[in-house]
């Protein structure tokens, strides 16, 4: 049996086949998505969602769904599920599913009677296009079956509603239709690789209902728009590909398509082969710009998400090529935020305080995985300027501060990565000198120190040497309360909320705590933190311990860093791990790793969601798929992997 396999007696119990998501990308930003049992519970499913630049930075849903009908001797049997309002499920599409695999593409068996019918799906790389395919495994004579697409033609933060600018007209194509439903709108091919009659039946199917929507106190409701129906006869063992997309395709052409871009898929067989996958589907390019997105489905590109993703989603699986891609376009968006104040429009937070400083991390990890020389080579001088421009105070939010370290503003605007906010302020005000962000600094200034060493530069070593030595003297005096480290102090207040954030202060490369100091953190964050799926950001302890990510938005927000789970931590909580257990640590964290292996088939199948509540049984939420949790448990694995080859 496949690792990523379904059979029917889940899928036939929508209570829990409608929790079970999955996404398959393009590589550029678009994606396919939808429940197991393809009924969509989100307004950000749907069968092909691009970005459209030329409207705005978000993605759309052009194709919700398409409607499947088995013909048969007078009889219909309609294969798609939809919910509407008081919990009401129609057509009941679900009865008929036999399994559902999603080893390499995502397939469904359907069988009605006699007829089995397979549906499998498949994105065109670094295209706006879907295949699907229908193949008729056994039937004892020819079947018809009835395809009605459901259009949506609008971002993947609003919801259509029936309305009279639509345009209802379409254009014939080879096999198929073109429609353009807005103006602003690209052109929708809708396209057979077998001859079919197509039936102009403009309607709208109202009130379809996103119970997700609901859950987060959104409005949940849709009208979406169907242009017609599409009828192709099917023998035993014929196929018939359905192609969707924003440019037109060549009919004869698009049996080849399929098997081409099948071949390029990974079989999903285990925890590292699903994750690989799921990291590949984060890269996404504009123009000839390489970035890695923070997640799907609303994700954009995020400075900070993109810094700590991407040794994780590119060296770790082998796509160095990809790391130097990516990290060519942010230096070029930095250099340019460094020389002239003004972010790029594709990256998102490039500003944030602990942004460059997570980028020089990331350097660093380069130099980890593939070589110190190359790293130095290529990106030394690079983090030379970086460390220059904050030590002569050019970020507009970083102040190094007389006694060396940096002092940042939090108050008004979140300045972390625990960003949540109510009303437009910061829901955790992290503000004066920050924990993480001075061990990032402490850790910044030591790796520019050894690159003017290494490149003969003495002068300049010694004196990042002494600054170095006063952060790292002044961090200790400021944040270590005998047992572990404020989360931030500002004047007389010091924080002493235990949160995950000290541990980046023990699992950097340069460190400025003991071995004592830093076992005495590992040990609090193992007591009070750790969870089967990564780190509290608040320990139990705490009156504002929150755990459920639960309830409307604003709950959610208040909840979002004051308990949940973020699973990117047991990146350095394992490197922290390690380095004070050596080997005798690595059965311990082959555990948690291991249970991680469960995730795989809960919610967004083969990848993490972005968050888990704090208590068991550490509910996932959130976004579907998100790179930060993705990448570092590659990460984790690709630590243990080395730690075991030296044995």
């Amino acid at each position: 049996m496949n690792f990523l396999n379904f059979d029917k007696n889940l899928l036939i119990n929508l209570e829990k086949s409608l929790t079970k998501e999955m996404i398959r990308t393009n590589r550029a930003g678009a994606y396919c998505s939808s429940t197991l049992v393809d009924c969509n519970t989100r307004k950000y499913h749907g069968q092909l969602v691009v970005p459209l630049p030329q409207i705005d930075t978000y993605n759309h849903v052009l194709l919700s769904s398409i409607d499947e009908t088995i013909c048969k001797h007078g009889a219909e049997f309609n294969l798609s599920v939809h919910q509407y309002p008081n919990n009401h499920i129609f057509p009941n599409g679900h009865k008929y599913i036999r399994e559902f695999d999603c080893n390499s593409i995502s397939k469904t068996v359907f069988r009605v009677g006699s007829v089995i019918i397979a549906k499998e799906r498949c994105m065109v790389f670094y295209e706006n296009k879907v295949l699907i395919k229908y193949t008729m495994l056994e039937t004892q004579s020819a079947t018809t079956l009835r395809l009605k697409p459901l259009l949506a033609f609008r971002s993947v933060h609003e919801l259509c509603k029936e309305n009279s600018l639509i345009n209802n007209s379409y254009t014939e194509i080879a096999n198929g239709i073109s429609v353009q439903l807005y103006p602003t709108y690209p052109t929708l091919h809708i396209q057979l690789s077998k001859s079919n009659t197509y039936e102009h039946t403009p309607h709208w199917n109202k009130n379809i209902y996103y119970a997700k929507e609901a859950e987060r106190g959104f409005e949940c409701t849709e009208d979406l728009y169907a242009p017609g129906t599409f009828e192709v006869s099917l023998k035993q063992g014929e196929s018939v590909i359905v192609a969707v997309g924003t440019e037109s395709s060549a009919i004869k052409t698009l049996k080849t398509l399929w098997e081409k871009e099948v071949s390029k898929r990974n079989p999903r067989t285990d925890l590292y082969n699903c994750l690989r996958n799921s990291a590949v589907q984060f890269y996404t390019r504009t123009q000839d710009n390489w970035y890695l997105l923070a997640g799907y489905p609303w994700f954009v590109v995020r400075a900070r998400d993109q810094f700590i993703s991407l040794p994780g989603c590119t060296i770790c699986i082998g796509e160095t090529e990809m790391f130097e891609k990516i990290m060519h376009s942010s230096i070029q968006a930095i250099k340019q935020f460094m020389e002239k104040g003004t972010l790029s429009d594709n990256i998102q937070e490039l500003d944030s305080p602990d942004s460059l400083l997570w980028c020089i991390w990331c350097l660093q990890q380069y130099g980890v995985y593939v070589s110190e020389e190359e790293m130095i080579a290529k990106y030394g001088d690079f983090i030379v300027d970086v460390v220059e421009f904050i030590r002569r105070q050019k970020h507009p939010n970083l102040f190094v501060h007389s006694k060396g370290l940096l002092h940042i503003s939090g108050k008004e605007a979140p300045a972390t990565w625990m960003n949540a906010e109510e009303n437009n302020q910061p829901i955790t005000p992290r503000t004066g000198f920050v924990v993480e962000i001075n061990a990032l600094w402490y850790n910044a200034l030591k790796c520019s120190e050894t690159i003017h060493e290494i490149n003969g530069n003495s002068k300049q070593s010694h004196i990042l040497h002494y600054q170095a030595e006063l952060a790292g003297n002044e961090f200790i005096q400021t944040f270590w309360n005998g047992m572990y480290l404020y989360d931030y102090v500002d004047g007389i207040e010091r924080n002493m909320e235990v949160r995950p954030n000290m541990i980046f202060a023990t699992s950097l490369p340069y460190s400025p705590l003991t071995k004592q100091q830093q076992k005495s953190i590992l040990d609090i964050c193992t007591k009070e933190l750790l969870t089967p799926k990564g780190l509290r950001s608040l320990s139990p302890k705490s009156g504002s311990y929150r755990p459920n990510y639960v309830g409307g938005m604003l709950e959610r927000n208040r909840n979002y860093h004051n308990g949940p789970v973020w699973t990117w931590t047991l990146g350095a909580y394992t490197e922290t791990y390690l380095k004070i257990h050596k080997k005798s640590g690595v059965s311990f964290i082959e555990r948690i790793v291991v249970g991680l292996e469960a995730e795989m088939k809960k919610l967004c199948i083969g990848t993490l969601s972005e968050l888990y509540d704090g208590n068991p049984p550490y509910k996932g939420h959130g976004g579907m798929s998100f790179a930060m949790n993705v990448a570092e448990i590659l990460r984790v694995l690709r630590l243990l992997q080395n730690i075991q080859q030296d044995e």
